[in-house]
């Protein structure tokens, strides 16, 4: 297995130093017009000097109306770019690759943040989305392209593609929420027809060196696991993505589909052939012990979100002090703030049971 503090090389852009990714988490610290913030660039500049190889915004959303949080970075305009850049610049004076995460929220955009009716695969009842018309699929697939573009020209290593947790793509790759009749709907490779429509202008219109990621949960929000599985087998084998990143909500957890429990949930994407790309995890990783667990599974990286939360240096610590432990929660709101997180971001902490111990306050 790979030392957690060896570099690791993809097939374009730079060597990460090390094994330790910084997760795309939510954090409502920007600006309302997707511009960042001094919060936001404090946040991600300190991960990246906490030993972090490489470091991952939040989600960025790539049309205005995929907006899915207060406070959200934005893609979507050219007037992003001097923040971005300010960020991209920042990430890499700490010798950390940077990776921004490119987002559209779909049907989970909330109607009263982006003012108008969300949109969907398919028109939802549930959220009051109305269905992408055939033109906007189009539309879609060129912003999330363009996007891309930005994050190129801002300076940025490279872009992981949003394709989890019940947003566009998902909704997209879900046959529950996808009823389409035309070639973005019914059978598997029409539904993940968007996703590689992305992956191919990203890779013609951004440079050789430029860095693409996926991102996919294998379970929930109407995904059938062997489908994912399928999914995930051809991002693998058409080496057009430098990394996978599979968010498994714990890492170590068995498949809900009762028809493949018996192992764990990582071990069906541990066991496809990958070629030269990339497979990581994210879930539940809190403590070094975790964290070389995991890398003894076969996994060539790992993802850091509540542990990078609480040590904004979990890299540097687990890699230099053998005698590191990770603080326990609930934790102050003093302590986070040490740790560079605003009064935003605390405050939307409190949403996660047992985790900031002055919630109330």
């Amino acid at each position: 297995m790979p030392d957690l503090n060896e570099p690791m090389s993809f097939m374009h852009g730079r060597t990460m130093k090390n094994r330790f990714m910084l997760a795309p988490m939510t954090n409502c610290q920007s600006m309302e017009n997707g511009c960042l913030s001094d919060e936001e660039f404090h946040w991600l500049a300190m991960r990246a000097k906490g030993g972090f190889g490489l470091t991952m915004t939040c989600a960025a959303h790539v049309q205005e109306i995929g907006k899915g949080f207060p406070g959200q970075l934005g893609i979507f305009s050219d007037r992003h770019i001097p923040g971005l850049s300010r960020l991209a610049n920042g990430i890499r004076d700490e010798d950390s690759l940077s990776i921004i995460q490119l987002h559209h929220a779909g049907m989970r955009s909330p109607k009263d943040l982006i003012g108008e009716a969300p949109v969907c695969a398919s028109a939802n009842s549930e959220t009051g989305a109305r269905a992408l018309t055939h033109a906007e699929v189009w539309q879609l697939v060129e912003d999330f392209i363009k996007a891309a573009e930005r994050a190129e020209q801002a300076g940025f290593d490279g872009v992981e593609l949003h394709g989890a947790h019940g947003y566009v793509i998902t909704q997209f790759l879900s046959p529950e929420i996808n009823q389409r009749k035309d070639e973005f709907g019914g059978r598997l490779e029409n539904r993940t027809r968007i996703l590689f429509e992305i992956i191919q202008g990203v890779r013609l219109r951004c440079g050789k060196d430029f860095i693409v990621g996926v991102r996919i949960s294998p379970e929930r929000f109407g995904l059938k696991l062997n489908e994912m599985i399928r999914l995930a087998q051809r991002l693998l084998d058409e080496q057009n993505i430098d990394f996978l990143d599979v968010s498994l909500w714990d890492v170590f957890k068995e498949p809900e589909d009762v028809a493949f429990q018996g192992r764990t949930l990582m071990s069906y994407f541990t066991e496809l052939e990958r070629g030269q790309t990339r497979l990581g995890v994210a879930g539940k990783i809190r403590t070094p012990s975790d964290a070389k667990r995991v890398m003894g599974e076969d996994i060539d990286w790992i993802m850091l979100g509540k542990a990078a939360i609480l040590h904004h240096d979990f890299p540097d610590r687990c890699l230099h002090d053998k005698n590191f432990q990770p603080i326990q929660t609930p934790v102050s709101r003093d302590y986070l703030a040490s740790q560079g997180l605003s009064e935003k971001f605390i405050e939307y902490m409190t949403r996660w049971p047992e985790f900031v111990s002055d919630a109330s306050t």
